[in-house]
């Protein structure tokens, strides 16, 4: 099984907010949070690790080539600058066509236990995808998904509905059908991954909902505190 982390975003609010790494780079707890998703991917029989990073920050750049040198699992490094995620996704996809697969952004901090159960679960399903979702709420803009009483996923919401009790983990299980309809998607010219997410279930495809206790983002400066915390099991 491979996995995949986008990593091609600026960072902007961060460096705005007076953090001088760039994302992948910001340390939780003494470890760098791209290092942190290639360890434990490592630990969960990760085949290859494929990791996209804009063209725009030499700082990534340089740790992230020389990671492939001493990165315990096989690990390709995509940098090319894209518009959005679901377009940063596109670029992955590349290398991502003969097996199941799991792919998150670099700034979705979770509990290492509850991903290794996730994982084994999706390897055991027939399911098309599995969605790590959360009913912990500490989001912007979170992404409501609607289930049935079997977790099966229904729809994909800006804002919540009766059916909705979780929303978007941002830690996405999906087998290679779901390229097919991420090339359909580049094809109509759409953007964003919740527009992708939306079209899975246009297209059919069963998707499962995996519950998550807690997972967290970080986008801003204070997040970086809240983030370490939630890793020592302080919440």
């Amino acid at each position: 099984m491979k996995f995949a982390i986008i990593s091609a975003g600026e960072g902007s609010r961060l460096s705005q907010e007076g953090v001088a790494l760039p994302k992948p780079l910001v340390q939780l707890n003494g470890v760098a949070m791209i290092d942190r998703l290639i360890n434990i991917f490592a630990k969960n029989g990760a085949d290859k690790v494929v990791v996209i990073i804009n063209n725009e920050v030499p700082l990534t750049k340089e740790h992230l080539l020389a990671l492939q040198q001493t990165s315990q699992v096989p690990l390709e490094v995509v940098i090319k600058t894209t518009p959005s995620s679901m377009h940063s996704f596109f670029e992955l996809s590349k290398h991502l066509q003969d097996d199941k697969f799991c792919l998150t952004t670099v700034d979705t901090i979770f509990r290492e236990d509850e991903f290794a159960k996730f994982i084994q679960y999706f390897k055991e399903s027939d399911a098309d995808g599995c969605m790590a979702v959360t009913d912990f709420i500490d989001d912007e803009k979170p992404l409501h998904i609607s289930t049935d009483e079997e977790l099966n996923i229904t729809g994909f919401h800006d804002a919540a509905t009766p059916e909705c009790k979780y929303i978007s983990g941002g830690i996405y299980c999906l087998t290679p059908k779901a390229i097919d309809t991420l090339n359909g998607c580049m094809e109509k010219g759409m953007a964003r991954m919740r527009n992708f997410q939306r079209q899975l279930v246009a297209d059919g495809l069963h998707l499962k909902a995996y519950p998550f206790k807690k997972i967290v983002d970080v986008d801003h400066a204070e997040d970086i505190a809240k983030a370490e915390a939630f890793l020592r099991g302080e919440d």
